[in-house]
């Protein structure tokens, strides 16, 4: 199967305060990589440094073969502009509190990227953009604004948004975690037919139950190292690192 995403030996520190330390993991095609452990973890700035809105300090970024950063003697060298330009286009990114324009409606909040950035044919956009939210249970909805929609619909609103890209990789950051638990369940679903089709997507998530079903993989951090990782009926329900353990035992008592 072939690799889409690797991160080798990435590190990343804020000051003193060093939040990656030799981080590597890599996605295949089809694959769902679901990453989880306590807040503070370095979850989300690993999905940040992946997705380009933080440099690595050390460390290589490869998508599909691509070198987005490699490592020079032990700093990580960004590629030019242009080569970054073409590995944006492989991934999307579904943020935990939506970040939709609010002075657009939601069918420009989705077609917006796909026309500045790809340059790709109005008509054709809009097209996909409608049967997108179609499949999002939007369709109509297309003339709303954001501040119309309930919680739910614009997490659904920002993963019509990412999918219009046609991303090679979809990135979840928590997509859960601004909704009460009605709207989970809701976006979950989303998520879960996403899977269904085949869709690479890497998945920051304190959804237990849902990691369990959903992935092919399961990555536990704490405080900045990949404490365990592997299968995710085995990590999560046969863990044997103490700190998982811990983490997960924590998680059921709540």
């Amino acid at each position: 199967m072939k690799k889409l995403l690797e991160i080798n030996h990435s590190r990343k520190s804020f000051g003193d305060l060093e939040v990656l330390k030799d981080i590597s993991l890599s996605v295949e095609e089809s694959q769902v990589l679901s990453i989880i452990g306590p807040s503070g973890s370095g979850k989300s700035t690993l999905l940040r440094c992946a997705t380009l809105l933080e440099t690595l300090d050390g460390g290589e970024l490869i998508y599909d073969g691509v070198h987005a950063a490699r490592d020079e003697g032990g700093r990580a060298v960004y590629a030019p502009p242009a080569e970054l330009r073409k590995v944006r286009n492989m991934f999307g990114l579904v943020f935990q509190n939506f970040n939709l324009f609010p002075h657009y409606s939601v069918l420009k909040n989705v077609m917006e990227a796909p026309i500045l950035v790809q340059k790709r044919d109005r008509k054709e956009v809009e097209e996909e953009a409608r049967d997108l939210l179609a499949q999002m249970g939007l369709a109509d909805r297309a003339d709303a604004y954001p501040f119309q929609l309930s919680g739910g619909q614009q997490q659904r609103v920002s993963i019509a948004r990412a999918l219009a890209m046609n991303p090679k990789v979809l990135f979840f950051d928590e997509p859960t975690s601004a909704l009460d638990p009605e709207l989970t369940g809701d976006i979950l679903r989303v998520i879960r037919a996403l899977a269904e089709k085949k869709m690479t997507m890497v998945i920051v998530t304190h959804e237990m139950a849902f990691a369990r079903d959903v992935s092919d993989y399961v990555v536990f951090m704490n405080e900045g190292v990949i404490v365990e990782q592997g299968d995710p009926r085995e990590v999560i329900d046969h863990p044997t690192q103490e700190r998982t353990i811990q983490f997960l035992r924590r998680l059921t008592e709540g």
